[in-house]
């Protein structure tokens, strides 16, 4: 069995990560998916959260919200809404986006949206922790 796989991370604006990988940790809907070489195939659907994968020992971090990933025994494709690298990430605007949400979900505005208030507050929160794991 082979030591690595293929790691494509595709959004509809651009390519973010095309590496190999030793392992990889995606977000599924149901809860975190542990991926190493040789996995069984399957498909899943993703929330909001953490990918870290890793490359000769070392740990990689990304954002991601919403997608779907597909899994073989080489190859990993996970095609994501939005996916940033840490250095990517506006930090400013993730606080104020959770800033935001907060405020939303604090509101007895009947009209308020309770899921999207939470979805944003969720996304801002990964984004500000894979932010700050930033490498030196």
């Amino acid at each position: 069995m082979a030591d690595v796989f293929q790691l494509e991370i595709v959004t509809p604006e651009k390519q973010v990560v095309s590496d190999t990988a030793e392992e990889v940790q995606i977000p599924g809907k149901k809860g975190y998916l542990g991926i190493l070489p040789g996995h069984a195939p399957l498909i899943t659907e993703l929330a909001v959260g953490e990918i870290i994968y890793r490359k000769d020992g070392q740990p990689h971090y990304l954002a991601v919200a919403w997608g779907f990933a597909e899994v073989l025994p080489t190859k990993v494709t996970i095609l994501a809404e939005a996916a940033e690298r840490p250095e990517e990430i506006d930090v400013r605007r993730a606080q104020e986006a959770r800033e935001r949400a907060e405020e939303r979900l604090k509101s007895q505005d009947p009209t308020t949206d309770y899921e999207r208030a939470l979805y944003a507050l969720k996304r801002a929160d990964v984004r500000l922790d894979v932010a700050g794991k930033k490498h030196p």
